[in-house]
């Protein structure tokens, strides 16, 4: 059974074994390998303190005040580190998050009496001829088989000690299709409001676990349900209720539930892009209007739902790439699409959303139309996408393909190098772009001058 363990994984375990330790597998990486799930993360605890193991592993580093200390190891040709933390026990915890007093445990069933569910609370050993042997002092090992997250000992004391458990109840229960059990979902829902307490860092990293899981529609569900999206999202549930049904329209739900929906069915696994389905009507409430028939209409609701998300993201921590790409496909969702678009208009569109987001534009797209009920595509859609792979060519009209350069402005305007160069650059590009046949020198350099 040791086979399964990588090799650079196993040589630490025995390392530690072979220099008088005691030493287990814990948490994560036993669960998932009872259940044969990949393993991302190899974590081992350990009666040795950080300094003893850092004795033995000096290429270790250890800057934190939990007895971990972080291993850097290769797998498969990727790097990974493994994290040994030493037996420990914890005191106090008035900011909800972390302990105030952190004392070495002597025992193994010290350590795992701390841990957030009985899933996670289980170690492993090595025994003799490599055969594996379970501590399992909370049942971890029958929840595993009843497919339920149950938390370790007493649910209102573990919520109250890290209010970040109350978000991996969620994000664990819906990464591995199980339910909450009773007693511990009714303390995650008395106990939202404490959430508030977590660092917006940790939070984003758990909600876009839940977004690459299998089932993020599950997840978005459990959050609602328990009250914890009223203090991670509020925004998203400002369109629970609001109607947005128009006769003869193809929507018949709330916009909560479209969103929802577009989340669900939207093609592409990419946690960013799925994030942004859930969000791509965000701004219909705050852009509700009446039309003359006193009929729901949502004027320029892309507009109001990117400003949304970009607080939602600056509130999030995502990094500025991150932001840019979720509020870009928001901002562009609402792109028209007809059989009279030009290859100008094409191109124009292309460089407002960048190629390189193309894909996900389209995936943006199809979970909009699924999440209203309609088909994936449309015929017009169909002839869009069309369009755009014959622009993506290569070989296509590019600015460096304009009959001038920027030194033939400078020249003929007698300036220096600057902003103005490439401001004028860009216009006629944009003309050109429009009436190839324009895209001679003698008329360009006369435009210059018309320009300035």
């Amino acid at each position: 059974m040791a086979s399964v363990i990588p090799e650079s994984v196993l040589k630490i375990y025995k390392t530690l074994e072979k220099s008088g330790f005691e030493i287990y597998f814990v948490g994560g990486s036993v669960r998932d390998l009872m259940l044969k799930r990949k393993i991302k993360d190899w974590d081992l605890t350990t009666n040795a303190t950080p300094e003893e193991v850092l004795k033995i592993f000096p290429n270790g580093f250890y800057d934190n005040a939990f007895g971990t200390v972080g291993l850097p190891i290769e797998i498969n040709n990727e790097n990974h580190v493994v994290e040994i933390t030493t037996f420990r026990t914890e005191q106090g915890y008035a900011d909800n998050r972390h302990p105030e007093i952190v004392t070495w445990g002597k025992t193994l069933e010290e350590d795992l009496s701390r841990r957030d569910f009985t899933i996670n609370a289980i170690a492993l050993k090595i025994g003799e001829k490599d055969v594996f042997e379970l501590i399992d002092p909370y049942d971890g090992e029958k929840d595993l088989g009843k497919k339920i997250i149950r938390a370790v000992g007493d649910p209102n004391i573990r919520f109250k000690e890290d209010a970040l458990r109350l978000l991996r109840a969620v994000r664990i229960a819906t990464e591995l299709g199980f339910i909450i059990e009773k007693g511990t979902w009714e303390k995650v829902t008395e106990d939202a409001n404490l959430i508030q307490h977590i660092s917006a860092e940790r939070v984003r990293t758990e909600l876009l676990r839940i977004f690459a899981s299998e089932n993020p529609y599950d997840g978005i569900m459990l959050l609602k349900d328990s009250g914890l999206l009223e203090f991670i999202l509020p925004e998203l549930l400002e369109g629970v209720g609001f109607s947005q049904v128009r006769p003869g329209r193809h929507h018949t739900t709330d916009v909560f539930t479209h969103n929802l929906m577009s989340l669900k069915l939207c093609p592409s696994k990419d946690p960013i892009v799925r994030f942004a389905a859930l969000l791509h009507d965000v701004g219909k409430p705050k852009s509700a209007d009446k039309d003359k028939e006193g009929l729901v209409i949502f004027h320029n609701h892309e507009v109001t739902g990117a400003k949304i998300t970009d607080k939602i993201c600056e509130r999030l921590k995502f990094s500025k790439i991150e932001k840019e790409r979720i509020v870009s496909l928001i901002r562009w969702h609402m792109f028209g699409v007809n059989e009279n678009q030009t290859d100008a208009a094409i191109r124009r569109f292309l460089r407002k959303i960048g190629t390189e987001n193309v894909q996900d534009m389209m995936d943006i797209r199809v979970a909009d139309r699924l999440g209203s009920g309609r088909p994936a595509n449309s015929w017009r859609l169909k002839l869009f996408r069309e369009k755009i792979e014959e622009q993506l060519k290569p070989a296509k009209f590019s600015i460096n393909d304009l009959a001038i350069d920027g030194n033939d402005i400078m020249k003929t305007l007698q300036i220096k190098p600057g902003p103005k160069v490439g401001e004028i650059l860009q216009k006629l590009f944009e003309e050109v772009d429009k009436d190839l046949s324009k895209n001679n020198k003698e008329y360009l350099l006369n435009r210059i001058k018309e320009l300035v």
